[in-house]
């Protein structure tokens, strides 16, 4: 029984722990705190491509371009620099253009089913700033 219960609380931990690792989670969280500038309609050179699988989240560099609000074009880095047209049909749930909210598309699917999200990390508000403690002396 103890064995059983080691097992569980081993695995619990295990998920948790790669729960945490989720790349896209943190993007999605900083950008729900913080807030996203407006995506305007260029090529944006610094996104972050995040690919859904069953093992998790994979997250790599590229640029996206957005044309009256949607992405129309992505592309990953290569170690070395240079990029790599995803030439692959994509299209959102409703078979349209993925559309940009609040600095990240919606899920993006791929005709070999693949599933991503284009995070555009430079529309990413800055952190709100806070007040610095005061320090008190310790003969108090």
């Amino acid at each position: 029984m103890k064995n059983i219960l080691l097992a569980i609380l081993t695995i619990t931990l295990g998920f948790s722990a790669s729960a945490q690792d989720d790349c896209f989670k943190k993007l999605e969280d900083a950008f729900s705190k913080r807030g996203s500038y407006t995506v305007a309609d260029d090529m944006h050179r610094n996104v972050i491509v995040s690919f859904f699988t069953p093992e998790g989240t994979e997250c790599l560099t590229g640029k996206a371009r957005v044309e009256n609000g949607a992405v129309v074009s992505v592309f990953l880095q290569y170690d070395d620099g240079t990029y790599y047209l995803l030439e692959k049909k994509f299209y959102n749930a409703k078979k349209t253009n993925p559309v940009v909210t609040n600095g990240i598309s919606e899920m993006i699917f791929t005709v070999d089913g693949e599933k991503f999200r284009v995070v555009f990390i430079d529309k990413l508000k800055p952190k709100a700033k806070s007040y610095k403690q005061a320090a008190l002396p310790d003969d108090l």
